[in-house]
């Protein structure tokens, strides 16, 4: 396999090179939090909520350019697909505490899992509350009985949002919480492959795959999915996703839901239209009402040709704090 053409410098100092780039686009709103790879808002009000989202990088828009008003108030940026360390994500914390706690929301990974607890153990040493929601909507990873155990995949902009629109309205960290927890609860993803992603240090693939192959429930960083199989027609390879993540909750006659086709990379507006046609017909078809649908890359794996499919199911509340306006690089509503 031929390695990829990228533009990039430098390839160690690609996370230092976009948090910069993204303070630059942002016009203002955005600054580097001292001491660490990590962007924040440039401007918070005082007694707010704080949100702190983070991850890996490589997954742009995930987690950096989900930052600013009515989002995320700090994203801490770790290594590409590494998870950011402990001291820089304190620091993160620091810089965004107003006096009411701060939220930590992210991937449910060992290392992201491991880091931010160690930083929440630090942070509570020096009298500042954290609570934590991790991401966990990747049907393929667990069955329903072990969700706590699952993999935080695509839908995760679901709970980045909410988060950061429950951030900016509740008035106590426990608030804010419950109604991030409710969200996590209520958010199913399965994705697919066509093709891997690399790592931009070494051009290497994530994983490797036939040319006439697809991989079905694998992971963002290209862990292993739970089926491998021929490429198939895009209304057979939607159905047979569809009914793993409809079944998965289950959704039910009636529901309302949010519907999220996101690209990993590489794969374009063109091919989640046909997706989306397909998905729209089958959800008819189940009852299940699409109040909001969103299509492109959230949250994408380098140049990996594929998507993933989510679904959020939606009370009065949930969908509210979806609507909430908001502005971030990598979503403005």
């Amino acid at each position: 396999m031929a390695k990829p053409k990228k533009l990039i410098n430098d390839p160690d100092q690609i996370v230092e090179e976009v948090i910069d780039g993204m303070v630059y686009a942002s016009d203002g709103r955005l600054v580097r939090v001292p001491e660490s790879a990590a962007v924040m808002r440039s401007a918070m009000p005082d007694g707010k909520v704080a949100l702190i989202i983070g991850g890996g990088s490589g997954h742009e828009p995930m987690y950096s350019a989900y930052v600013g008003e009515g989002f995320a108030d700090a994203s801490v940026c770790g290594n590409i697909f590494a998870a950011p360390s402990p001291d820089l994500i304190l620091n993160a914390t620091r810089a965004v505490h107003r006096g009411r706690g701060v939220l930590y929301v992210y991937g449910n990974y060992a290392g992201d899992n491991m880091n931010f607890d160690i930083a929440a153990e630090m942070a509570a040493d020096e009298g500042i509350e954290v609570a934590t929601v991790r991401v966990i909507d990747d049907v393929a990873a667990m069955p329903p009985s072990r969700m706590d155990e699952r993999r935080g995949i695509g839908g995760a902009f679901f709970q980045v949002k909410v988060a950061g629109a429950a951030c900016s309205e509740a008035s106590t960290l426990a608030e804010a919480t419950a109604l991030v927890t409710s969200a996590q609860q209520n958010i199913r993803t399965l994705g697919v492959a066509m093709s891997p992603g690399t790592i931009p240090q070494t051009g290497s693939p994530t994983f490797v795959l036939g040319d006439d192959e697809i991989e079905i429930g694998l992971g963002v960083h290209g862990e292993a999915g739970v089926e491998r199989g021929k490429m198939l027609p895009a209304d057979q390879l939607v159905t047979a996703m569809a009914k793993r993540v409809l079944d998965d909750l289950p959704f039910r006659r009636g529901d309302r839901v949010a519907l999220l086709l996101n690209s990993l990379g590489a794969t374009t507006m063109m091919e989640l239209m046909v997706a989306n046609r397909c998905m729209r017909r089958l959800l008819d078809e189940a009852g299940v009402t699409v109040a909001l649908t969103y299509s492109g890359p959230y949250f994408t794996c380098q140049e990996m040709a594929g998507f993933s499919l989510s679904l959020m199911r939606l009370d009065a509340v949930q969908e509210r704090l979806l609507r909430r306006p908001g502005w971030s690089l990598g979503y403005r509503c």
